[in-house]
C-alpha cells in the first residue's frame, strides 16, 4: 500500500472508530456529495482535510454540529471567529498552532503570503455567507 495525499483524499472519521479515504477532492460541490455519503453518522462524523491558501478566504462558515479544529502546518493564518453568545475573537495560527472552533461560531480567515492547514471537522449542518 502506498500513502495517500491528504490534500487529494480527504479521511472521513466515522462511528465504531472507522477510517475512511474519501474520494479526490474536487471543490465545493464535493462536499455535498460528503455529506450525503457519511449522513448515516450524524454528529459523531469527523472530516479530517487538508487546505492551501494564498489569499484570505472569500466567505465565512459555520459548523452547528460540533468543534473544528483548525491546525496551521505552513505560514501563518489569522482566523476571525464569531462566537453564538455574540463575541468576537481573531487568533493568528503559525504553523503547528491550533485553534478550535467552537459549535455555532461563524469564522473565516486572512492569509498573508501562504499558508496550509490541517481541519478536522464536524460538518453535519454547515452553513456559508458571504465575506
Amino acid at each position: 500500500m502506498s500513502g495517500m495525499s491528504i490534500e487529494r483524499f480527504p479521511i472521513h472519521l466515522g462511528l465504531d472508530a472507522t477510517a475512511v479515504r474519501e474520494p479526490e477532492f474536487t471543490g465545493m460541490e464535493w462536499y455535498g456529495d460528503y455529506a450525503a455519503r457519511h449522513a448515516a453518522d450524524g454528529k459523531e462524523g469527523r472530516l479530517v482535510s487538508f487546505h492551501r491558501f494564498t489569499q484570505p478566504w472569500d466567505s465565512w462558515e459555520m459548523h452547528p454540529a460540533g468543534d473544528e479544529v483548525v491546525l496551521c502546518l505552513e505560514g501563518a493564518l489569522t482566523l476571525h471567529q464569531e462566537h453564538a453568545d455574540g463575541s468576537t475573537e481573531t487568533v493568528t495560527l503559525g504553523s503547528g498552532e491550533y485553534a478550535i472552533n467552537p459549535p455555532g461560531t461563524w469564522h473565516t480567515a486572512d492569509i498573508e503570503g501562504e499558508a496550509a492547514a490541517l481541519f478536522i471537522t464536524a460538518g453535519e449542518g454547515t452553513e456559508h455567507r458571504p465575506r
